[in-house]
């Protein structure tokens, strides 16, 4: 156990971020199918919080994640084959779809909300509110992270 924290103390900002968000991710999945049997990935759960309780054109849903259209696509698809989203035509248009979520997909997405709010609870009882509080903070910040060089 000392060694890992010797390890971390000598990371730089980049791979604590990474190492802590996998950490924190793999926590979350592990609650979901600890309690249920669907599988739901990360990005179809990235997809389900952009259109919680609203309706969105697929492409711009496509638009607003970091992968591809085509993965968008068959994200969606999942999404829609396990019962979660519902894919419309949109009136007046041949080319375009709408997605919204079913009620199971919103039950799913709340259920989720509420696992992630207990595994930050259980943040908050090992380093304490203000450290949590501070961390949300200093992430919520405007990095400007167009100015940075590659």
């Amino acid at each position: 156990m000392n060694q890992l924290k010797d390890e971390l103390q000598n990371r730089d900002v980049i791979d604590l971020l990474s190492e802590r968000h996998e950490l924190l991710r793999r926590l979350a999945e592990e609650k979901w199918n600890k309690h249920h049997n669907i599988y739901i990935s990360n990005s179809e759960w990235c997809i389900l919080g952009i259109i919680y309780k609203k309706q969105f054109m697929i492409s711009d849903v496509a638009k607003g994640v970091e992968f591809t259209r085509q993965a968008t696509h068959k994200f969606i698809k999942s999404l829609e084959a396990k019962g979660l989203v519902k894919v419309t035509d949109v009136e007046h248009s041949k080319k375009h779809k709408a997605i919204r979520m079913t009620e199971f997909g919103q039950e799913c997405f709340e259920k989720n909300e509420c696992y992630k709010a207990d595994i930050e609870q259980q943040l908050i009882n090992t380093i304490g509110v203000d450290q949590v509080n501070n961390l949300k903070n200093i992430l919520k910040l405007n990095w400007d992270m167009e100015q940075l060089e590659a």
